[in-house]
Parts: structure tokens; C-alpha cells; sequence
């Protein structure tokens, strides 16, 4: 039997010291990367919230509180991201195929939180104006307790999904309405309604970016863990919704005028006893929502049918939403402005450029025209909104402003979904989809200049008697 040759321990010595003194060294690197990389995330997002406070801030928006509705804003706008993402791919999911029954669903479904908006949340707002942080505060709490419960149901495909969906999307509406209600009691001396409009809206983009975010990385986990982000989100926002500055609300005095009745007519007569003012940027933004929800649903079809050479169909769908997204974030910018451009030339010049950009994707089809085309429509839905938004907040009596929103919000969607049924019934040829929208959008230009013009008609003019009696 051999005898067992003994260990030289001096031998491996060396190399075992070596060993150990790299894998220290690897420790170390390892726990100081970490640190450094703890330490610029820290650094980098405390120089973000310095960077969002101080836009929040600027321009007198701390002292008259339009910042703390700012941010308060920022956090809804998260959550509502988180619940998008977590409600992507059930019954309110835009369908991509080719079944047009499925996109008329679609279209009719979008409609239903606003059968509710115009005849009963926009009276009942004004008719709480005086407690409006409260009014904001429920629009968002309800959210968040939906949110909870959605939760539970998405897991286990409840039947309730849809039903408490809703419910949430009727709460989103509501809160939008008792916004753009509330932003003039906000206004501070040294900005007009565009540019504070204008900068909620980026607020929001930042928000939604955010919140989109990280609803996409607990998602992972289960789409119920999206829901619950979005469950914290509303109830932080509500919180911020009811510490909002006293002035958000309407005091009550005598000198209030009391609220009338809701008005029992048609929408049409509604949307004529407005200002003319209001009516002409209606009938614009109506044609520029028409013109998106056209874009929207056409090119799902077309694309199918008529495929542009040298593209495949989901790189010019992915330009084109590219293309809007960066229509909206330059609308946005443009609103933003130390002086924000005059809000009535200015949706003059959108519409133009809407017939214009319609009328060469009819003439020239081509990625580069698809592109103009959802570039100026993106532009023109989110500057034009601003516009709408800020002549309505100056035009229309204070008491009126949450009604006259909601039936605003409610014609444009109305608009919308006019935009899509047209795509959806018309044959797929370029120059007929496109040429036809053309001429539609055209068709509610000449009618908004036809408003404008009548504006200039004499005081004793009917529609100066309607005014005066919206006023009154």
C-alpha cells in the first residue's frame, strides 16, 4: 500500500491567500458600487423633486396654492396610469384586429361615463361649489376604493370588473370636470389660464410617465399589484385634495348668485346658449378630436389593406402614436409659455393646420404624411384643449363653469366617437378616408368662423340676448 504523500501546506498557501484577498476585493467593489449607486439615485431624484417643485412653483403658483394643486394633480394622473395598465387587455382595451364590430364596442363603450357627466355630476358640482376640495377629494377616494376592489375582482375574472371600471372612469370624468372649475380661483397675477393650464397638463405627463413606470415593474408580480399602486396614488391625492388652499372653494355669501335648475333641453340648445366665443373653439376642438379618433381607427384598418411599401404595419403604428405623443408634449410646451399665445387665433391657426395636414395624407400617402397628420393632430387636441379650456374659464359665470364643462367634455367625446364610426364605415382607400375627413374638418372650420363672425353682429342680436340671460 502506497503511503499517502503528506500536504504541503506552504504550497497552497499562496494561492489560497490570493483567493481570499480577491474575492475581498470583489466584495468591496461590489458594496461600493452599490453605495455610489444608492447615492446617485438619491441625489439624481432629489434634484428631480427640487427641479418638479421649483416649475411648480415659479411665477407666483406657491403663493396663490396653484402648486399644491399641481402636485396634487401629478400624483392622481400616476395612479390613473397604474389603473390603465392594470385594465389593459380586458373589455376596455382598444381592439387591434380586424373585427369592426369589436371597435364600434369599443367606441359605444367609451361613451358611458359620460351619460352620466352632463345631466347629473356637472350640476350637482356647481351646486357644491362652496365645498369644492371635498367635491375633488371624492372623485379621488371613490377611485381608490374601486381600485381595492378591483383588485380582488381582475384576479379572480369576476363579472364586477366592468361594472366597477366604470365607475372609476365616471369618477376620473367628475374630477376632471371640478378641475378646470377650480384652476381660476388658482390663478396667480402673473400667468393667464393657457400657461396654467398648460403647465397642470405637464405635470400630468410627468406623473403619468411615473406612474406608468412602476405600474409596469409590480405588474410583473400580478396585475392586481398595478391596482393597489394606483390605490396608494388616490389616496395620497386625496389627502393633497383636501389640504388644497381655502380659495379652491366658493364662498358663500349673499352676492352669490343662486344656482338654476339643471337646463331640461336638448344638447344642441345647451351648446347654442353659449358664448360665441366658446361655441367657435368648440367646433374647432370638436374637428380635432374628430380628426384623432379618425387617424386612430382608420389606420388599424387601412394599414391592413393598403400596407405602405418598405414599412410593416407595426413600425408605422408605432411612428405614428410617437408622432401624437410628441404633438401633445409640444402642445403642451407651447401653452406653457411666459406669454401664452391668444387662445381664438390660436385654434384658428390649429384647425387650418388640421384641413391642411388631412388634405396631404389624402393627396400623398406616405409614413411622412401619416406622420404630419398625428403630429398635428396630437398638437391640436392638447393646445386647442388649453385653449378651450381657458376661454370657458373666463367667459362662462363661475357658477356655471362645472355644467358647461361637462357638457363640453361630453360633445367632444360625442366628436370622438364620430370620428371613429366614420372610420370604421368607410372604404379603405387613402384618398377617400383621408379626402373625406378633410372635407369634414373643413366643414366645422367654416362653421366655427361663421360663429366668430356673428360675434361682431350688434348687441341686440339673439345670440348677445342668449348670452347675456347665461350670465345673468
Amino acid at each position: 500500500m502506497d503511503p499517502v504523500e503528506p500536504i504541503d501546506r506552504r504550497a497552497t498557501r499562496g494561492p489560497t491567500r490570493r483567493f481570499t484577498a480577491g474575492t475581498r476585493r470583489v466584495s468591496h467593489a461590489v458594496r461600493t458600487g452599490a453605495r455610489t449607486t444608492a447615492r446617485a439615485t438619491a441625489t439624481g431624484g432629489q434634484r428631480t423633486g427640487r427641479a418638479f417643485r421649483t416649475f411648480a412653483r415659479r411665477d407666483g403658483a406657491d403663493e396663490s396654492g396653484l402648486a399644491r394643486y399641481i402636485e396634487m394633480h401629478s400624483v392622481q394622473v400616476g395612479a390613473d396610469a397604474a389603473l390603465t395598465v392594470a385594465l389593459a387587455g380586458t373589455v376596455f382595451a382598444m381592439p387591434t384586429d380586424e373585427a369592426r364590430s369589436a371597435v364600434a364596442f369599443f367606441l359605444l363603450l367609451t361613451m358611458a361615463p359620460f351619460v352620466l357627466l352632463a345631466p347629473f355630476v356637472g350640476p350637482v358640482l356647481d351646486r357644491f361649489r362652496h365645498g369644492r376640495r371635498w367635491a375633488i377629494g371624492t372623485t379621488l377616494a371613490v377611485r381608490g376604493f374601486f381600485a381595492w376592489v378591483l383588485a380582488s375582482a381582475l384576479v379572480t375574472d369576476s363579472p364586477w370588473v366592468f361594472p366597477l371600471a366604470l365607475v372609476c372612469l365616471v369618477a376620473s370624468r367628475s374630477y376632471a370636470v371640478a378641475r378646470a372649475a377650480a384652476i381660476p380661483r388658482l390663478l396667480p397675477p402673473r400667468l393667464d389660464l393657457v400657461t396654467a393650464n398648460s403647465r397642470i397638463m405637464i405635470a400630468g405627463l410627468i406623473g403619468m410617465g411615473i406612474g406608468g413606470a412602476l405600474a409596469g415593474g409590480v405588474s410583473r408580480i400580478g396585475p392586481e399589484w398595478s391596482l393597489r399602486l394606483a390605490f396608494v396614488g388616490y389616496i395620497v391625492a386625496t389627502v393633497m385634495a383636501i389640504r388644497l388652499p381655502s380659495q379652491v372653494d366658493t364662498p358663500v355669501t349673499a352676492e352669490t348668485p343662486r344656482i338654476r335648475p339643471p337646463l331640461r333641453s336638448r344638447p344642441e340648445e345647451r351648446i347654442r346658449n353659449l358664448p360665441p366665443r366658446v361655441r367657435h373653439a368648440l367646433v374647432i376642438m370638436c374637428g380635432a378630436r374628430f380628426l384623432v379618433a379618425f387617424l386612430t381607427v382608420f389606420l388599424l384598418f387601412l394599414l391592413r389593406a393598403n400596407p405602405i411599401p418598405g414599412w410593416s404595419t407595426p413600425l408605422v403604428i408605432g411612428a405614428a402614436v410617437g408622432a401624437a405623443g410628441v404633438g401633445n408634449v409640444v402642445g403642451s410646451l407651447l401653452g406653457n409659455r411666459k406669454v401664452a399665445p391668444p387662445p381664438t387665433p390660436t385654434l384658428v391657426v390649429l384647425g387650418l393646420g388640421g384641413v391642411a395636414s388631412a388634405l396631404v395624407a389624402a393627396l400623398f400617402y406616405a409614413l411622412w404624411s401619416l406622420l404630419l397628420l398625428a403630429f398635428v393632430g396630437g398638437v391640436s387636441a392638447q393646445l386647442g384643449k388649453l385653449c378651450l379650456d381657458s376661454i370657458v374659464q373666463s367667459e362662462v359665470p363661475e357658477s356655471r363653469h362645472s355644467r358647461v364643462f361637462a357638457w363640453l367634455e361630453t360633445t367632444l367625446q360625442l366628436s370622438w366617437v364620430a370620428g371613429g364610426a366614420l372610420a370604421i364605415v368607410l372604404p379603405l382607400r387613402p384618398g377617400v378616408g383621408f379626402g373625406t375627413a378633410a372635407l369634414v374638418v373643413a366643414l366645422g372650420f367654416a362653421l366655427a368662423v361663421r360663429i366668430l363672425r356673428a360675434q361682431e353682429r350688434p348687441a341686440t342680436s339673439p345670440s348677445r340676448q342668449i348670452h347675456s340671460t347665461l350670465q345673468e
